[in-house]
């Protein structure tokens, strides 16, 4: 699992929108969307419902939804205390 996978998932569960992910990640859809599914596949599982006009997150995604937050904030902070050495 990447760092950026994470990212660009959270991104779409925010947004409801890979276009709007893409737009506020300044990448395009398609990374967004190749990111996203990478990560379902590396976890083996569906993240995201996908359909006609319906969003949704499925359970797992919902349980990434409320840990990978703290994880994201947690290598900013590992990052920014390192630059600050």
């Amino acid at each position: 699992m990447e760092l950026e996978q994470l990212r660009a998932f959270l991104e779409v569960a925010r947004t409801k929108s890979f276009t709007a992910a893409a737009h506020r990640m300044f990448v395009s859809h398609s990374t967004v969307s190749r990111a996203v599914s990478s990560l379902e596949a590396e976890l083996g599982v569906s993240l995201i419902e996908r359909g006609n006009r319906v969003f949704g997150l499925t359970e797992a995604g919902e349980r990434l939804l409320a840990r990978a937050p703290g994880l994201l904030d947690l290598a900013d902070d590992i990052a920014d205390d390192v630059r600050n050495i």
